[in-house]
C-alpha cells in the first residue's frame, strides 16, 4: 500500500516554504503554520497562514485527482 503525501508550497521574496504531509499530520502542519506566523523570525505573516491553512483544508475536502 503506496502513502498519499500533499505537497503544499509558498514562495514569498526570497524565501522558499514548502510543506510535504499526509493526512494524519494535517492538523499538525496547521498548528506548525501558525506557530511560524508567530514567530518574528519568520517571513510568514498571518494572512500567508490563513491562506496555507485554508488551501490544507480545501485539499481534505477536494482532493486533487491522480494522472
Amino acid at each position: 500500500m503506496t502513502r498519499e503525501l500533499n505537497v503544499l508550497a509558498l514562495i514569498k521574496g526570497d524565501e522558499r516554504y514548502v510543506f510535504v504531509y499526509d493526512d494524519e499530520s494535517r492538523d499538525a502542519l496547521i498548528n506548525d503554520i501558525r506557530d511560524k506566523a508567530a514567530d518574528p523570525a519568520v517571513k510568514i505573516n498571518w494572512f500567508d497562514a490563513a491562506v496555507l491553512t485554508e488551501r490544507v483544508r480545501t485539499q481534505l475536502v477536494s482532493p486533487q485527482e491522480e494522472f
